[in-house]
This record gives C-alpha cells, sequence and structure tokens, in this order.
C-alpha cells in the first residue's frame, strides 16, 4: 500500500486570520510546466502576496512573494510533505488586513491554510508506473496485447516490428510486473522474451 498520494482535483480553502483574508488553491501536476501554468493563472492580481510551492517526487520549489524569508513558501511545502502528497502546487493569496502577524503568525497562516485546504481535498493513492517490453511472434503478438490489457492498469504504450516478431511496450503498476511477466509466459508457451524494464 502507497503512503503517498495525488491530489483527485482542483481544491480552495479560505480564511480570514487577524484582518489578513487567506485563500489557497491547490491542484494535481505531472511536471514543472504545469506547476508554473496552474500558478499563473490562480495567482491573484489583487492580492499582496501570492505564495506557493510545489512538489513532483524529488523536485519541488517554493517562494515568499515578498513576505519575510521563511514565513511563506516553506511552510505551503511543508504542508505538502505533512499530507503525503506527491505532484502537487499549492498557493495562498494573502490581502493584508492592516495587523501584522510577525514571522510565527505568517508560518501559521501560510502553512495552516495551505494545510486546511490539503486535508479537505480528495485524494487518490499515487499508484507507480513501469515499462515492460516484450518480445514475442507475429501469431502470438495479438492474443498476448489482448491477455495483458485485460489486467488491471495495463495499456500498451507503444510496438515496434521487427524481423523475427513484435515488440510490445506496457505500462503498467510496479506490483503487476510479475503477474505481467507470468501471463507472457503462459500465453506464448515461454516464447515471449521479456526485454527488460524501460
Amino acid at each position: 500500500m502507497t503512503d503517498r498520494f495525488i491530489l483527485a482535483g482542483v481544491a480552495s480553502f479560505r480564511q480570514e486570520i487577524k484582518k489578513s483574508r487567506f485563500l489557497a488553491q491547490a491542484a494535481p501536476i505531472a511536471d514543472e510546466g504545469e506547476a508554473r501554468e496552474f500558478l499563473a493563472q490562480h495567482s491573484d492580481p489583487s492580492a499582496n502576496h501570492n505564495c506557493w510551492a510545489w512538489r513532483i517526487g524529488q523536485s519541488y520549489r517554493f517562494s515568499d512573494d515578498g513576505e519575510p524569508s521563511g514565513t511563506a513558501g516553506k511552510p505551503i511545502l511543508q504542508a505538502i510533505d505533512g499530507q503525503g502528497l506527491d505532484r502537487t502546487v499549492v498557493v495562498v493569496a494573502r490581502w493584508f488586513g492592516g495587523v501584522l502577524l510577525g514571522s510565527g503568525g505568517l508560518i501559521r497562516a501560510y502553512g495552516g491554510t495551505a494545510a486546511s485546504c490539503l486535508r479537505e481535498a480528495p485524494k487518490l493513492p499515487l499508484v507507480e508506473l513501469e515499462t515492460i517490453s516484450i518480445q514475442s511472434g507475429f501469431s502470438d503478438a495479438p492474443l498476448l496485447r489482448a491477455r495483458l490489457e485485460a489486467l488491471p492498469g495495463v495499456s500498451m504504450s507503444r510496438q515496434e516490428f521487427l524481423a523475427e516478431g513484435v515488440v510490445q511496450h506496457f505500462r503498467l503498476p510496479a506490483e503487476m510486473a510479475e503477474k505481467v511477466r507470468a501471463v507472457a509466459a503462459d500465453v506464448t508457451s515461454g516464447r515471449a522474451l521479456i526485454l527488460g524494464d524501460d
């Protein structure tokens, strides 16, 4: 069972803290380009600050957007990590209400607003995918593809035709790898050649 999750969709949460208004918006992302696009679309130009963070695997970025260093972006990233989320972006907009919050207050406000948004957001388990390439004869290829694509989460990403047969590349959840190898051997009576994981 995975202990990492992704968001099922866009989520938002708003609250007021000492007359400052905070709005957190979060979304699932596949890459840095999607993170930047989300930030561009969801940063509010009327807000005093649009602080943000994102994480994709080992990669992450955050911004305090003019707030004192370490009081906004990093607490937002900690909210993402604290809930075991990956491939996630969060932007928290702040409209200043005239009362200074201090460094500790800002950390609690930004981190807390992001955490509340993420807590309420629907999540899905993060499924790690891998690719397995299987070479088979021309006569085995159609049945092999049909049997493998009938397995949960398995799909053919591409195929190559060689003089001696077909190489099919399948994307699948990592935990299905042994089952895929067993089905390939069974369907082709051991003739299929597992070329390894891409």
